[in-house]
């Protein structure tokens, strides 16, 4: 029996592939229909509650919504037939009606002005409702809900996505607006600032506060362009797109890799000022013949010139080559080490051990992950055999057991974070093992909190009771592990009682 699925769309054949939308398939074969609740990214479910994306099918009396839609076999599916664009139309216009007017629009570069160009609706023979006041409580954020079409993209991005849970939809009927926390305004809320609602808005509604002239809360910076980057900060790896003007970083965007799926947190999304800090060195300096070295002699950075000199590139270069050429020649390679940082990406590491190792013929290079996470990479190469991690954080959403221990992942790496929560808020049993209960402690199914320095007999309490009690994955066991009855016979002095 054959999967595939061979509909029609607008006269012609086409095949959809398992679990595709009639949108999406539109969208593979180069049929645009407009959308505004459905976002195409990474862990966005279709809504359809905006309505734009109306098609055709033959024989059935309603339009269907195409973003949830899935095509059948044989099914026939008009996306530009008259009913369907006079549908289309008709919702815009009726959206329309409710937004500032184009020349006022908060953002006219938005996804829904982009729409309605290209329906050529940009008028509305509709009133407008009454609508809602700026809120500007949020440092980094703008709220216009005057923009707002309520399509719960925010929603489901703060609650299903980040899963931080901040905004969602409050009162009833045509006093229905989005609200965070209890009406609260975004800057007093629990709003963690991840700003994923505003990357997913597509009406200007929620913009960041980098880009708008808040005497009028229009937008008033457009990027000269824009550039691919990881975020500096942890190391989990998020890929980040930063919009550029005027060689000044106005703006972050997420963009999709297997770390991040286009999220990212608040330092990836507006932690970028630091680019333009008067401190911030951006010409090499070379320190004073006469100045000290001394920890009890601080340097201001403000005016660092009390100990140091401009200098070139090529100067600065090669004064340091010449100093580590001049230890090397008098004390020999393994005088010199290298070490490196968590904050550079996998090739910077490895240019880096290449200049340690050829360049200078030392073996001694280092990591800074040494100094917090050394007992951590040893116990994985006795386990493991590797000092690396086994998993991505997205393999969390395929665990049925996930256990959090010695970490604090929404305040230390919270786009990690947000896949052990999806991950419990899809029925995963998530177990927090700490002192003190965290952030994540709220979607655990049990919160463990142990008398602090106790964690190790904790756990081998648990290997005692894994083992003694049968819960072992025999064939695991005879398949990828080593002296496990040795273990076996070690555990029985660490009961539960007994820890």
């Amino acid at each position: 029996m054959s999967d595939k699925i061979i509909f029609e769309l607008d006269g012609k054949q086409v095949e959809a592939l398992p679990g595709e939308t009639i949108w999406q398939v539109a969208k593979r074969f180069g049929t645009e229909i407009p959308h505004l609740c459905f976002k195409d990214a990474p862990d966005y479910r279709p809504d359809g509650n905006c309505r734009a994306c109306m098609v055709e099918i033959e024989g059935e009396r309603v339009l269907a919504a195409s973003c949830k839609r899935v095509p059948a076999v044989g099914m026939k599916v008009k996306a530009q037939s008259e009913r369907a664009t006079k549908a289309q139309k008709m919702v815009m216009e009726l959206l329309v009606a409710d937004q500032p007017s184009r020349e006022n629009s908060h953002d006219p570069d938005s996804e829904f002005w982009h729409w309605a160009d290209a329906l050529d609706i940009t008028q509305s023979r509709f009133p407008a409702a009454e609508r809602w006041t700026t809120d500007s409580s949020h440092p980094a954020m703008r709220v216009n809900l005057d923009a707002c079409i309520q399509c719960g993209l925010c929603v489901r991005a703060c609650r299903e996505v980040q899963v931080n849970d901040v905004i969602g939809m409050a009162y009833r009927n045509a006093a229905a607006k989005i609200v965070f926390d209890f009406d609260d305004p975004m800057g007093e809320s629990t709003c963690v600032a991840c700003g994923e609602c505003v990357q997913a808005c597509p009406t200007g509604a929620l913009m960041p506060a980098s880009l708008m002239d808040d005497a009028t809360q229009k937008r008033a910076v457009w990027a000269d362009r824009k550039v691919d980057s990881l975020c500096p900060y942890c190391g989990v790896g998020c890929q980040v797109t930063y919009q550029v003007k005027n060689e000044r970083i106005v703006y972050g965007e997420g963009r999709d890799g297997p770390a991040n799926h286009n999220r990212l947190c608040v330092k990836g999304r507006f932690g970028f000022d630091y680019i333009q800090h008067p401190h911030r060195l951006t010409k090499p300096l070379i320190r004073l013949p006469n100045a000290r070295k001394d920890s009890n002699d601080q340097v201001d950075p403000a005016n660092p010139w009390t100990h140091f000199r401009e200098a070139t590139w090529e100067e600065a270069l090669d004064f340091a080559a010449g100093g580590l050429k001049r230890l090397r020649d008098q004390h020999g390679p393994k005088s010199l080490a290298g070490f490196g940082s968590a904050k550079g990406s996998n090739e910077e590491a490895y240019l880096f051990q290449k200049l340690v190792r050829t360049g200078i013929g030392s073996n001694n290079v280092d990591h800074c992950t040494r100094l917090c996470h050394a007992s951590s990479v040893a116990a994985l190469m006795e386990g493991l055999n590797s000092g690396a991690v086994t998993a991505p954080f997205a393999a969390a959403l395929d665990a049925e057991v996930i256990i959090v221990i010695g970490a604090n992942p929404a305040i230390n790496h919270p786009v990690a974070a947000t896949f052990i929560k999806q991950a419990a808020k899809n029925g995963a049993k998530l177990i927090v093992i700490d002192p003190r209960r965290q952030l994540i402690s709220r979607h655990a199914w049990r919160h463990l909190a142990f008398k602090p320095g106790s964690d190790v007999a904790l756990l081998n309490a648990m290997l005692h009771t894994i083992i003694t009690e049968g819960l072992t994955d025999q064939q695991y066991i005879a398949g990828y592990t080593e002296n496990f009855e040795e273990l076996k016979a070690k555990i029985t002095e660490f009961p539960p009682e007994k820890m």
